[in-house]
């Protein structure tokens, strides 16, 4: 019998995900290895996860890996992974804003960067893109300050805010805003025909689609979503075709495979009214257009940060789907958009130059909680 391995880690979760982080020395360095490692860590593959620390969702079955940096512009170094759930497939094709608001507070209790009272600025590298972001949180007494009185949709009660700040966000799968070189694409999809789509690649790669091509009022729940008969696949192959438009990979039946996570498929819409997840209602005067986000091939119950962040800079490209859905008087400094678990905001700054747009930066806020820290034992 095999003596099982005991791994340190901590169970945080960052944003409205949540995730297993471990110090990169902790875990195998042979690539291979970590994968088999972090499937038995997470009890994939299996729709439940019952035999691991996996949660039986995307947002739940996720993975952050975080060392010292040697870069001189940044104080550490950050790995994502996408855990599937039901498949023994391991993804490090983009970043996850989300758990990457916990990578500060988790560098900071792991003691790679110092606290600093009452704010902590740490720069962080995200290997899965290159790029940097700048998150700053609260310290207090010695310590993250977790608990507060900043709330976001899609998590109960409030806690302290995390800034996080995406530098030139844009071009993470190429050196590209509009990875195609263009603000609209018809995408031909089989089996749903001509597809008109916006492919913008900020903090994260986005396939932006009108719901009201799909015949969605983009207000719908993700149990409706799931509800109506053959959705989730046509959504699986319009995001599949742009993932070949954009070359990450060469045949869309296996998008699913071979690149689960990106582009990430998001459905818009013009503002209407409709319920949260939590059941407060949200009014379409209070944001600037709603958002439905795919994740792993499923809905997602909010709103990806990265989503986010790129859905802030496609909404200023004049033309863009996003941008054809904006309600009225827009403030791109603080963009309102509304999800299924209620509302989040992005801020977006940019400039023109030779009649193109620039992303200079994209900033938002999430909040982050340290949930358990020990061993995780894998054999």
């Amino acid at each position: 019998m095999n003596k099982k391995q005991r791994i340190p880690c901590m169970i945080m979760r960052g944003g409205t995900s949540k995730g297993v982080f471990f110090l990169e020395n902790d875990l195998p360095q042979d690539a291979a290895l970590r994968d088999q490692t972090l499937l038995k860590v997470m009890g994939s593959p299996d729709p439940k996860q019952i035999n691991g620390l996996g949660g039986a969702t995307s947002v739940t079955s996720k993975v952050a890996i975080v060392s010292v940096s040697k870069r001189p512009d940044a104080d550490v170094d950050y790995l994502f992974a996408q855990v599937s759930v039901d498949k023994p497939v391991v993804s490090y094709k983009g970043n996850c804003g989300n758990i990457l608001s916990a990578v500060g507070p988790f560098a900071a209790e792991r003691g790679l960067v110092k606290l600093e009272e009452p704010l902590t600025r740490v720069r962080i590298y995200n290997v899965n893109t290159g790029k940097l972001i700048e998150s700053e949180f609260a310290a207090e007494n010695g310590s993250v300050k977790y608990d507060g009185d900043y709330a976001i949709a899609g998590v109960k009660g409030t806690a302290s805010p995390i800034r996080l700040k995406f530098i030139k966000p844009a071009g993470t799968i190429s050196d590209k805003l509009l990875p195609t070189g263009n603000v609209l694409d018809d995408l031909e999809v089989p089996g749903v025909g001509t597809i008109q789509a916006s492919i913008v690649d900020a903090a994260n790669p986005l396939v932006f689609v009108r719901a009201a091509d799909l015949g969605l009022a983009g207000n719908e729940s993700p149990a409706q979503m799931e509800g109506i008969p053959g959705l989730l696949e046509k959504l699986e192959r319009i995001r599949g075709v742009a993932a070949v438009r954009v070359g990450l990979i060469e045949d869309y039946e296996k998008s699913a495979w071979e690149c689960p996570g990106l582009p990430k498929m998001t459905l818009v819409a013009e503002p209407k009214d409709y319920t949260a997840s939590d059941g407060s209602a949200v009014r379409k005067e209070q944001i600037d257009l709603l958002v439905r986000m795919m994740s792993m091939q499923k809905p997602h119950p909010a709103m990806a940060m990265t989503g986010v962040m790129c859905t802030a800079a496609a909404a200023v490209l004049e033309g863009s789907i996003a941008n054809q859905v904006l309600g009225q008087d827009v403030d791109f400094s603080r963009i309102r958009m509304g999800h299924p678990g209620g509302i989040a905001e992005g801020g977006v700054s940019f400039r023109e130059k030779d009649g193109q747009v620039e992303i200079e930066s994209t900033t938002g806020f999430r909040t982050a909680n340290l949930l358990m820290a020990g061993e995780v034992f894998c054999c």
